[in-house]
């Protein structure tokens, strides 16, 4: 699993109406915040497990990223979830990405939704995006400061 977690002053995240099949044409935001919070890109590969989820969403939840070398959980920081299969996107041939690393939908929709539930129990305030849609996420990075977080790299 791989998490790219980036400090933001405010976030949101829109999907086109249509592709939610509701009514609604043009942009809905699915979610956001205001002030300060994090807006975390997830990435699922094909070993990855619940073990896996339980590691990468404590990580997210305590890493001291914030002002004052405080975490997302003592700030009680609202986050902001984000599918992002690219970041197994493999580049070493050829000009063209490869995929074969990102595990498939069936496998990763539910990690991806395990890391939400778990960060959601800890207290923390999570809105996602729409999983497999296509997505537009602003946000304005502060600092920048993004830290690449890589469960191949975690202890345990």
């Amino acid at each position: 699993m791989r998490a790219v977690v980036q400090v933001a002053d405010g976030a949101h995240v829109t999907v086109d109406g249509e592709e939610l099949q509701n009514e609604q044409s043009g942009p809905v935001v699915t979610g956001g915040f205001e002030g300060q919070g994090l807006v975390v890109l997830l990435g699922v590969t094909h070993s990855d497990d619940e073990a896996t989820a339980a590691k990468v969403a404590s990580k997210i939840a305590n890493l001291r990223i914030l002002p004052d070398e405080v975490s997302a959980l003592t700030a009680q920081a609202p986050i902001l979830l984000i599918s992002q299969f690219t970041l197994y996107g493999d580049v070493r041939k050829g000009r063209r990405p490869g995929w074969t690393q990102a595990a498939p939908g069936p496998v990763s929709e539910p990690l991806y939704e395990e890391v939400a539930s778990l960060l959601r129990g800890m207290g923390l305030s999570v809105s996602t995006g729409v999983f497999g849609a296509h997505m537009r996420v602003n946000l304005t990075n502060n600092g920048p400061f993004t830290i690449l977080i890589d469960s191949a790299d975690l202890p345990g």
